[in-house]
């Protein structure tokens, strides 16, 4: 046990005197509040300031004058980032800070199970804890606007109604550890092109149905102790100073009690971090030697400047002290909380929680023939291909770029799901990025080859034709204009000629396995050609196990899409009707109008009746459910009342599996434009061949509801509503219509 993890841990637990006083601390049986009052009194304005500001990459200094430690800051939302040096970006060096990797949140996403959520979150908590981290920089909620966002990996889907269920309970666990989660980024982040200079530009009600449900039930719902501001504009303010979100929205109007963080180098002007709602700065780009500063952060927008303009008196100190009980509320309900837990590192149980959020995770998009699972017979050889099948994934991809134990590959996880069982043979294929190093972290693995793209191919196909099976594992890295941050995709196809290795492996085999691992939508020029396909995401340290698990039916795939994937480009509402990515301006900053409004997603597609490569809430399973006829309790409902819906689901099929039932709402007469459905609620349930359960929703004023921008408030406006009941939002099994009196 490395005890530099656990110094200021038990500084917190001590009833020493610290620097002549008592620790301010050290009274367990004061309210919070009553606690921050006594602190304030005793603080001076420069200690203050100082807190509200970085003192390294990753820390805000306490006061030790007082005993009140440093507020350490760690990225997630994957795993716990490796340490870097005080004042650069390189690697630390260490040796024990190697971490778990959990999939990517967009496979969380796709579990639609909110106990893999709170699982998720309590795991990544204890090892942020262990670690002695005060805030995770996670989760990401974000809505996916366009699949060409660098950053889609990181977030929860399309649909707010999903991100919105699926974050609470991430921020829930998390902070069981006396670990403040901070969920990112606040708000109208949706392409990372441009991001420091896109200026978003789009009307109230879409901002309240679609970019904010997820981020308020975080704070409302969730609890969550911090919030990060995002690097783009809105209102042609920076939303790390952002009038409108931070002071109007989310400290107005959901009374947020916690601290606003700014991403790194998101903060760009005093004034507007002063009044509109900043409290902590990190990350910030300044010139410490034209300065003449003997410390470069106290060049800091809300440091040296901000205690200037208090001292000459054209500032006062409402803001601050507002800002300082913030932070103090947030070191009470962490690092100077008396029962904090101690957390736990790089354990089995966090390995089986990676591998099974995986498991639930990996959506089965096609599989005809019930060519999957598979069950080898004598003598039976699988070939696998492609570059993925070997090539780490937690390395790479911006600020959840990790440094692992170890990582499972899917090539390994298939031998050790097949060995003894059948021949696994593999074959390149297509050589992608052979690069393996982010930010001083490296894969060590050696991906260079000398083989011509004809030569992988033919090689590929040669070997195709003897196998029993054959397994493409290809899809999207964490490369540059991939799934990384600070850059987009620069199309929808997949990248390295995939689409000819994967077209000439069907001719060669008919048996044909392709998985996608990514984080985006991808576009599948072949997908007639190949009878199964897999999407399997970025699955972190036990990524190959849980491949492997659900292509040999160990695992019986449960996940459900949590975005649509289009045919082409030009079918997604943001490349259609919106702009994408912007229309750039004399003085550099780029407006990018979201004319598409609120019909992000499966609204979009099902507005204009554009049929999906796959649709929101697809996904197969190795069992059949059916659907039973839904039956309601009531057939109308007044403003202050509920209707309660029910249906049987029964197992037909052979095999225990899970099915995500879905309850959208469609309203039959609107004065404003409406969605065709919108989810409103899911259940996952597990059941065993021949099982029948009965799901049960209740419908309430709030599921009907839509933002007048005029009102501004949710209203639902009497009439006549359905209940639609299905599998996937393409898939409806079940309907009754209702009234709202």
């Amino acid at each position: 046990m490395n005890l530099k993890f656990f110094i200021p841990a038990v500084m917190v637990f001590s009833a020493v005197t610290l620097f002549g006083q008592t620790p301010v601390y050290l009274d367990n049986s004061a309210d919070i509040e009553d606690r921050i009052d006594d602190v304030m009194k005793r603080l001076t304005t420069e200690e203050k300031v100082a807190m509200l500001h970085a003192q390294s990459k990753f820390s805000s200094p306490g006061v030790k004058r007082l005993g009140i430690p440093d507020i350490w800051m760690t990225d997630g939302p994957h795993g716990i980032r490796p340490e870097v040096l005080w004042d650069e970006w390189d690697q630390a060096g260490w040796t024990n800070d190697s971490c778990v990797a959990f999939p990517a949140l967009s496979c969380l996403a796709a579990t639609w199970n909110e106990e893999m959520s709170y699982l998720y979150g309590v795991s990544i908590g204890e090892e942020a804890r262990y670690r002695n981290k005060t805030v995770l920089l996670g989760p990401g909620v974000n809505i996916y606007r366009t699949p060409l966002n660098g950053r889609n990996f990181e977030y929860m889907g399309e649909d707010p109604y999903l991100a919105s269920k699926m974050v609470v309970p991430y921020v829930k666990g998390v902070q069981s550890n006396g670990v403040a989660a901070c969920v990112k980024h606040f708000a109208l982040n949706n392409n990372e092109i441009n991001r420091h200079t896109s200026n978003v530009i789009v009307d109230d009600r879409t901002l309240y149905e679609i970019y904010l449900p997820a981020f308020k039930a975080a704070v409302e719902d969730g609890g969550t102790w911090t919030i990060m501001g995002a690097y783009n504009l809105y209102k042609n303010q920076h939303a790390c100073h952002n009038e409108y979100l931070l002071n109007d929205i989310l400290k107005g109007e959901w009374e947020f009690d916690g601290v606003v963080v700014s991403d790194w180098g998101g903060t760009h002007n005093t004034d507007q971090a002063i009044k509109n709602g900043l409290d902590m700065e990190f990350g910030s780009w300044t010139d410490g030697l034209s300065a003449n500063v003997k410390n470069v952060y106290d060049s800091y927008y809300l440091a040296n400047p901000y205690l200037e303009r208090i001292r000459s008196g054209e500032v006062g100190t409402e803001e601050l002290d507002d800002k300082v009980r913030r932070i103090l509320r947030l070191a009470f309900r962490t690092v100077m909380r008396q029962d904090r837990p101690f957390g736990n590192m790089l354990s089995e149980a966090h390995y089986q929680a990676a591998r099974e959020i995986g498991n639930e995770g990996i959506v089965l998009l096609k599989n005809e023939n019930n060519i999957l699972p598979i069950v080898p017979g004598e003598n039976c050889s699988i070939l696998v291909v492609g570059e993925n099948a070997i090539k780490m994934m937690t390395v790479g991809g911006g600020s959840s770029s990790l440094k692992v134990q170890r990582e499972i590959s899917p090539l390994e996880g298939l031998e050790n799901a097949f060995g003894g069982k059948a021949e696994i043979i593999y074959s390149r294929g297509y050589v992608g990025d052979v690069s393996g190093e982010y930010n001083g972290v490296r894969t060590g693995q050696n991906l260079k080859e000398n083989r011509s793209p004809e030569e992988l191919l033919a090689e590929a196909v040669e070997n195709a034709q003897k196998a029993d099976y054959v397994i493409f594992i290809g899809g999207l890295n964490k490369s540059y204009h991939q799934d990384c941050e600070n850059s987009d995709r620069a199309g929808l196809g997949l990248p390295y000629g995939q689409d000819q290795v994967i077209s000439a492996l069907a001719e060669a085999n008919e048996n044909l396995i392709v998985v996608n691992i990514s984080g985006n939508a991808v576009a599948m020029p072949w997908i007639d050609k190949v009878p199964a396909v897999v999407q399997a995401w970025y699955l972190g340290s036990e990524a190959g196990n849980s491949i492997a698990d659900v292509l040999s039916g160990v695992a019986n795939p449960s996940g459900k899409l949590p975005f649509t994937f289009p045919v082409a480009l030009e079918d997604c509402p943001a490349h259609s009707a919106g702009e994408y990515p912007g229309t750039k301006r004399n003085d550099g900053i780029w407006d990018i109008e979201y004319k598409e409004g609120i019909f992000v997603g499966y609204r979009w597609y099902e507005k204009e009746n554009i049929k999906p490569l796959f649709a929101f809430g697809h996904g197969l399973s190795y069992t059949e459910f059916s659907y039973g006829k839904a039956s309601a309790d009531s057939k109308s409902m007044t403003g202050d009342g509920s209707i309660t819906v029910s249906l049987d689901i029964t197992n037909t099929g052979k095999t225990t599996g899970k099915e995500v039932v879905q309850l959208y709402i469609s309203d039959m007469k609107f004065s404003l434009p409406r969605p065709e459905k919108e989810l409103k609620d899911f259940r996952k349930i597990e059941l065993e061949p021949g099982e029948t359960s009965t799901v049960t929703f209740t419908i309430e004023k709030e599921d009907l509801s839509y933002f007048d921008p005029e009102k501004h408030d949710w209203v639902a406006e009497p009439g006549k509503f359905k209940a639609l009941i299905g599998s996937a939002s393409d898939d409806i099994r079940a309907e009754i219509s209702f009234a709202l009196e």
